[in-house]
């Protein structure tokens, strides 16, 4: 019997009836979790209060687009990796890369030769920095950016793009958010924001705390194009003020072009930090930026130190050799173009799919074709977590694991036909919720929650 054939059945028949679509496995797994590791995950994002009761899948292993669940299930999976993994799990180019340096030892007491191998690859790749340190995470690398800014200019405050859900664990950003808790508030003080495509408004805030604000940092672009002249607005008036300019590149790195969106739109900013696709999964993350600046953290001035980046695991050789590998996968196969064909297939389907069956108005895809997201808006057309848990639990049922529609280089034609299909499968239910003005009945529990949330 086809292996493949059997498994599309078995998930076509979970969405029939996914009122008795369990993960016993699963459930115990994450009463495990919980007993063990505060809010039963390592990231609020992948926490089980994201999905449906009862339905948060712990995962046994992935391969492409696919992962298993340790019951059993099989999920075409999107946001791989909260959008580390754009390559596809297990890819085998960056895993040769990086059996070949487990062989060879991953840290040393001194610098690796793949340390300047990789810095020379990520410059290369990203022409518009001259110089790159490595970390471990994007918060330290956004983090080191702010201390480097503050540090070069003599200021304190930092200005946040407010239009950016995440930009840093760290004080001065966490700080602003509902999850607060622990946090002084003379450190958020320092913290102030202004509103994505505004110029003026960034203008009147500059002038406000004139000759305070260290820094400008924003996702140079998000679910929205930037509007025409805005990142050379915000990169002159970096420059008149005496700020510095960071662009956030986490996201946008690669997904954009392959030097980010600075290499997509032609606007340098004075620093900027990749991570995500960097390492298709492996931890690694970058600051990179002006010689002039990033040599503020080295040895090679005269001035005050300033403490940087210094990370025990930051220079993990099998890291460094994936994040080579994956540049090198993204520049040789022409993976950004890629990403935005399978994303745009993908968004066609599901707007097709939401119109037939009389929800398009309510589920909204958004943002560009290689960062899809979604929306589920209710009767009303607010967003709505109850519609959110109703489309997510008939995803799950139906072999798709979705908390947004961002896409990977591995996702087959076959794979975004099925995905379409159980979205079509989701979409009849929803119509049948907003007929009835009421989703309950086919939550199977309580509404996912938001991650940024005062109380829990």
């Amino acid at each position: 019997m086809d292996t493949e054939h059997t498994e599309q059945t078995e998930q076509t028949e979970h969405t029939e009836g996914a009122e008795e679509f369990l993960l016993p496995r699963s459930r115990a797994a994450n009463e495990r979790l919980h007993a063990m590791i505060p809010g039963g995950a390592h990231t609020y994002a992948k926490g089980d209060d994201q999905y449906p009761e009862q339905l948060a899948p712990v995962i046994s292993h992935g391969r492409g687009a696919h992962v298993w669940d340790i019951d059993g299930n099989r999920y075409i999976e999107y946001g791989s990796g909260l959008r580390s993994v754009s390559l596809g799990h297990a890819h085998p180019r960056v895993n040769e890369a990086v059996r070949r340096e487990l062989d060879r030892g991953s840290n040393f007491v001194r610098p690796s030769v793949v340390e300047v191998e990789a810095a020379e690859r990520f410059l290369a790749t990203v022409p518009t920095a001259q110089m790159v340190k490595f970390a471990k995470n994007g918060s330290d690398a956004t983090t080191a950016a702010v201390r480097l800014a503050r540090a070069f200019t003599g200021r304190a405050r930092v200005a946040i793009c407010g239009d950016h859900p995440f930009f840093s664990v760290d004080d001065w950003f966490i700080g602003t958010t509902p999850m607060s808790a622990g946090i002084p508030a003379a450190t958020t003080e320092l913290t102030v924001a202004f509103p994505y495509g505004d110029l003026t408004a960034t203008e009147e805030l500059l002038t406000r705390y004139e000759g305070e604000i260290a820094c400008l940092i924003l996702e140079p672009a998000g679910q929205t194009e930037p509007p025409p002249g805005y990142l050379a607005g915000l990169r002159e008036l970096a420059d008149r003020y005496g700020c510095v300019l960071i662009f956030d590149e986490m996201i946008t790195g690669f997904r954009w072009s392959e030097a980010g969106a600075q290499g997509l739109y032609g606007v340098v900013p004075d620093l900027s930090t990749f991570g995500k696709a960097l390492g298709n999964g492996c931890a690694v993350s970058a600051l990179a930026g002006r010689r002039d600046l990033m040599e503020w953290g080295g040895l090679r001035h005269s001035g005050a130190r300033v403490f940087l980046l210094s990370t025990t695991h930051g220079a993990e050789t099998h890291s460094l050799a994936a994040a080579m590998a994956v540049q090198t996968v993204y520049t040789e196969e022409g993976i950004t173009a890629q990403l935005h064909a399978i994303g745009e297939r993908l968004a066609a389907g599901v707007r097709d799919a939401a119109a037939v069956t009389g929800v398009g108005d309510h589920l909204v895809v958004r943002g560009r074709a290689s960062n899809l997201v979604f929306a589920t808006l209710d009767e009303n057309g607010q967003p709505s977590q109850q519609y959110r848990t109703l489309f997510l639990r008939r995803l799950l049922a139906g072999g798709v694991l979705a908390p947004s529609f961002v896409v990977s280089s591995a996702l087959s034609d076959a794979d975004i036909e099925h995905t379409v299909e159980v979205v079509a499968q989701a979409c009849a239910v929803y119509r049948k919720a907003l007929d009835a003005a009421d989703p309950t009945p086919w939550l199977g529990g309580r509404p996912v929650k938001p991650v940024f949330r005062r109380l829990v």
